[in-house]
């Protein structure tokens, strides 16, 4: 898969005019429709106006093959974090709101107990030895301090997943380091929550977690691993269609000067 070509179709070419002319030339062509430029991303020539112009330096970073397919796959778990901080912050309010609502609640739930006990009763299943009837009367016995610190820990906990979400999407190094150091940090607990009992969300959220730090930590050179951040900038650049323009003409200054060091042109003076 041409994932710049497909970068491309979803936001548009990313061309450019450099002012500079010997880079004009290079990243453009003349059509029978008029000039094109050259797409910093994809590498085709656009028969249309440049999407921008100015000095070389100035120029738009444009991610290409590897790096959109980067961006990709951290907004795959990007959406995976949102999804989290969705579901734990809509709990956290929820724990708020029990507080002060539990005296309606445990009135609710001894009123109805024991009429569902008889038709459950009926059909084989004691209530009395459900895990979610033990939990809410758990819940039910806690004090004021213990509700509010569980809504706080939830609140804190999707405040990181957005954090990590944001970062993630934005593609941002630092949203890169911390989405692995929390999840990492995760990881331990994770693994001797499996040790208690194997379960189908414990394993895929051990399983996306693990898979985001290894990601994060190799494909993304985190900690200094593959040459760490100089290594990835240098593949950059390397790829970059601009810098390898503008490292051509430098090339074709430098050969310039040296054929005309060599054979320089005679003094008219000293000329029979």
């Amino acid at each position: 898969m041409d994932w710049s070509l497909l970068g491309c179709g979803r936001s548009g070419h990313a061309t450019y005019a450099p002012a500079e002319a010997e880079l004009r030339e290079r990243l453009s062509v003349q059509t029978g429709e008029g000039l094109a430029w050259r797409c910093l991303r994809c590498g085709a020539y656009v028969p249309a106006e440049p999407a921008g112009a100015g000095p070389a330096a100035a120029a738009p970073a444009v991610r290409r093959g590897k790096e959109v397919r980067s961006v990709f796959i951290l907004r795959v778990f990007a959406v995976e974090r949102y999804f989290r901080a969705l579901v734990f912050g809509v709990s956290a309010f929820a724990v708020w709101r029990f507080e002060y609502a539990r005296a309606s609640i445990e009135q609710a739930f001894d009123r109805e107990l024991p009429a569902m006990r008889t038709v459950l009763s009926q059909l084989g299943y004691d209530v009395d030895r459900s895990k979610l009837v033990g939990l809410i009367r758990h819940a039910l016995t806690l004090s004021s301090t213990s509700i509010s610190l569980i809504a706080a820990a939830l609140a804190a906990y999707a405040v990181i997943e957005l954090v990590e979400g944001t970062g993630l999407w934005l593609a941002k190094r630092w949203g890169e380091y911390f989405a692995a150091v929390v999840t990492s940090l995760g990881l331990p607990y994770e693994v001797y929550d499996l040790t208690t009992k194997i379960t189908v969300t414990r394993v895929a959220f051990f399983a996306v977690n693990l898979a985001l730090v290894l990601y994060l930590v190799i494909a993304k050179r985190l900690f200094g691993l593959r040459g760490g951040s100089s290594a990835q900038q240098a593949r950059r650049r390397g790829e970059s269609i601009l810098r390898t323009a503008i490292e051509a003409a430098a090339a074709e200054r430098a050969r310039t000067y040296r054929d005309t060091d060599t054979h320089p042109d005679p003094d008219p003076a000293t000329s029979p």
